[in-house]
């Protein structure tokens, strides 16, 4: 038992370590709040996050799919209750209280055709808009269309519904519109980009077939009368090679397909070359699987035989290696023939020069492409000195799928 004096002043300290508990957890409340800045900050912040999340969804186009995913989140951005995305030719996305009824989406559709008309955000009220957009409570009195122009060209317009339309909202709903054109923009330069890269693999095709094709059956024809059966083998490994160089899809493919493919081609070529070339290999496991621009390898090595081996007196040597450096796979092709002068490869590598070694730009340009500048060749070459081409490719590409 304590005395009333003691428990006088137990209470008084338990008041003060409560009352100074609360300071310190205002103090950190007060803190946490400062480290997510102002309330303009706050505000950018949650713009810049909201107009990310959209973004993926219209990323290939503006597409119905697409629309109706990023249409809630358009919304987010206006503050709206209804938000309609439309095309050319319909409504592409309807987002908000009210559901997407036949009236309500032709509705919509003769604005922004009216919108379209004129080229300019337009805002309706009153008469100019019918009752088939209202919601039960009659809130949605006003509306709002901002076009949406692609490179000059008006291709749909974004659409809200709201009670009373204010100069603030005209002016984000033709931002947003404007937001949603760069989308389709970036979308429409992602295919140039992929029918480009397409165009550069048919480029190396047909560098492929009329040389390599015809030294190849001139070598397995040396074979049918002496060794029918090398014969034979000589043959489906040429048909494997070719069903893998002028296959008809993907942009994409894993480094033990192109090193497999490789295998055959240096099979075929040793045919030819016999005990002239010699061939090393030294590849890391654990890289296989990693995925790189179909025929980005095949091309170096096919440089190596024909402008290195091929031009060089006596024997050569080709070595392949690929191996884990961390993030991406080290890849590189070396071999011990003629070499190049380094300002014609510059020249090359440029676009400057035509002829030989033409696959080896074709490869870098399409690797800058997919990865960036950093991610071209690394060429060391000088005349009789051979060359050693190097590749860093990054080993975690979720966006690049091997079909």
């Amino acid at each position: 038992m304590f005395s009333p004096g003691v428990d006088a002043a137990i209470l008084t300290v338990l008041a003060a370590a409560v009352v100074a508990g609360i300071a310190v957890l205002g103090l950190r409340l007060s803190r946490s709040h400062r480290d997510l800045g102002s309330e303009a900050e706050r505000a950018t912040y949650a713009t810049l996050h909201t107009a990310a999340l959209a973004a993926p969804h219209l990323r290939a186009g503006l597409t119905p799919a697409g629309a109706g995913k990023a249409g809630r989140y358009l919304r987010g951005l206006l503050g709206t209750e209804v938000l309609v995305l439309t095309g050319e030719d319909g409504v592409l996305a309807w987002d908000g209280a009210t559901a997407p009824e036949p009236a309500r989406q032709e509705q919509a559709l003769q604005l922004a055709r009216r919108t379209l008309a004129t080229g300019r955000t337009q805002v309706f009220r009153g008469k100019q808009l019918s009752g088939a957009a209202f919601d039960a409570g009659g809130r949605l009195r006003e509306a709002v269309f901002a076009p949406i122009r692609v490179r000059g060209k008006l291709v749909g317009t974004v659409g809200t519904y709201t009670g009373q339309v204010g100069a603030p909202l005209v002016r984000a709903a033709t931002e947003v519109a404007g937001w949603v054109a760069t989308q389709v923009e970036l979308a429409e330069l992602d295919s140039s980009r992929a029918q480009l890269m397409e165009a550069e693999v048919r480029a190396l095709r047909a560098q492929i077939s009329p040389h390599f094709i015809y030294n190849s059956l001139n070598a397995i024809a040396s074979y049918i009368l002496t060794d029918p059966v090398r014969a034979r083998e000589l043959v489906i490994e040429f048909a494997d090679f070719t069903r893998y160089s002028f296959r008809r899809h993907g942009d994409f493919t894993t480094l033990a397909e192109e090193l497999k493919s490789i295998d055959r081609y240096l099979l075929l070529e040793r045919a030819r070359f016999g005990d002239r070339l010699a061939v090393s290999l030294q590849i890391g496991p654990e890289v296989l699987s990693t995925v790189i621009p179909f025929l980005s390898l095949q091309p170096l090595v096919e440089n190596a035989v024909r402008h290195g081996i091929e031009a060089k007196e006596g024997p050569g040597r080709i070595s392949i290696t690929a191996r884990d450096d961390g993030a991406y796979a080290l890849v590189t092709v070396e071999d011990d023939g003629v070499g190049m002068d380094p300002e014609h490869l510059r020249t090359v590598l440029a676009g400057q020069a035509a002829g030989d070694h033409v696959g080896l730009r074709n490869v870098d340009v399409r690797l800058r492409q997919v990865y960036g500048d950093e991610h071209g060749l690394v060429i060391d070459t000088a005349p009789g000195a051979g060359t050693l081409i190097t590749l860093r490719i990054p080993k975690f590409q979720p966006e690049n799928r091997v079909d």
